[in-house]
């Protein structure tokens, strides 16, 4: 018994690498290698570092905020005036101190961006497709292996957050069961160098995390745009156009091109033949011309057709098989002569002229 194999089915699996063709079309359309760990976890670097920084300014506006609102606020006449300044100030004093931690995260979420796809403007990704609501794909993309390597890299980020928190605050247990006896400051002096070891050491680990969730992205993507041998072919035809269409553009061109030179031979003063494989057609007018042109000139099935042109047309044909030959290999359709040929090219036209009583 033989199985028959249908060859198309090996055609259509996708075993090329993307073209740059296809890459650009993907990145039109927001198609790129990108984890959105890297922006995380760049995010929450640059924030913990700014309030290792700049924790002590933030935390002083915050105690002026406290202060001037026990010492001056409690104080005031409760009217609609004084309701707006305190609204205006609690608003200036807020935007002062969460500004810092604001620009960061800004920052680090263009830079993570920038890093890993460069700049980018593609409105095509943000266009709204019926697609994007189906219900049936939603259900194949919720329970797609995709998913579940997504729903797998979740919990291991949270299993590992966990164990560096849990790690930090058992390093700082002592501290933390004698908290009772610290101060308020003291105690917010605790509090804040340990959130901010803590949220470093979660950015320190998602940066790793990160590093391993984009090499996954990458090949995701990689493995997602790759094509097929017909593929490269559809598009080798788009770009390059159907050979097909284009060798039949091609013997049009030829056939215009023909009828055009055919249509200058009854114009000719001259058919010089080789006899039958050449014939090259001359004319020349020594008021308008410095020297001889060639208007028409073809080999074997050409030059028969220009020959029986010129015969109805009653154009003198001369055999002369050096100068057919020569003429053919030195020129083409619309050159002079050249000067080495000169000479026997006006031996050939006296004898025309001669011929026909012009001289």
């Amino acid at each position: 018994m033989f199985l028959k194999l249908d060859l198309q089915f090996f055609a259509q699996e996708k075993t090329e690498k993307a073209s740059p063709k296809k890459r650009k079309d993907s990145r039109t359309k927001g198609q790129v290698a990108k984890s959105t760990d890297v922006n995380t976890a760049f995010i929450l670097m640059f924030v913990f570092l700014l309030l290792w920084l700049s924790g002590s300014f933030i935390t002083g506006k915050m105690f002026d905020m406290v202060t001037f609102t026990f010492t001056d606020y409690l104080l005031m006449e409760l009217n609609e005036e004084n309701l707006r300044s305190m609204f205006l100030t609690f608003t200036m004093q807020g935007i002062i101190a969460t500004a810092p931690v604001m620009l960061a995260a800004g920052v680090a979420g263009v830079a993570s961006n920038l890093l890993q796809v460069g700049v980018l403007f593609a409105p095509e990704a943000i266009k709204a497709k019926l697609e994007k609501i189906d219900p049936i794909k939603g259900f194949k993309r919720i329970f797609s292996v995709r998913a579940l390597v997504e729903f797998l890299k979740s919990m291991l980020k949270i299993a590992l957050v966990g164990l560096v928190t849990g790690a930090v605050m058992w390093f700082f247990i002592d501290d933390l069961l004698r908290l009772g006896l610290y101060s308020i400051y003291d105690g917010m002096i605790l509090i804040g160098n340990m959130i901010i070891i803590m949220g470093l050491a979660v950015g320190f680990l998602l940066i790793f995390l990160a590093i391993l969730d984009y090499m996954y992205q990458k090949y995701d993507f990689e493995k997602n745009i790759r094509m097929s041998k017909q593929d490269m072919k559809d598009e080798y035809k788009k770009a390059e156009g159907d050979p097909l269409i284009k060798s039949k553009i091609k013997e049009k061109q030829r056939q215009m091109a023909m009828s055009r030179m055919m249509q200058e031979v009854p114009k000719a003063d001259v058919v010089i033949t080789n006899p039958t494989h050449y014939a090259i057609a001359l004319k020349y007018d020594d008021h308008n011309m410095e020297a001889p042109v060639i208007t028409a000139m073809g080999v074997d099935y050409i030059a028969v057709k220009i020959k029986n042109t010129a015969k109805n047309n009653n154009i003198v044909m001369v055999e002369n098989r050096p100068l057919a030959r020569a003429l053919y290999a030195q020129t083409k359709i619309g050159d002079q002569v050249p000067e080495d040929l000169f000479k026997a090219v006006a031996e050939v036209l006296a004898y025309v002229y001669r011929m026909q009583r012009k001289i």
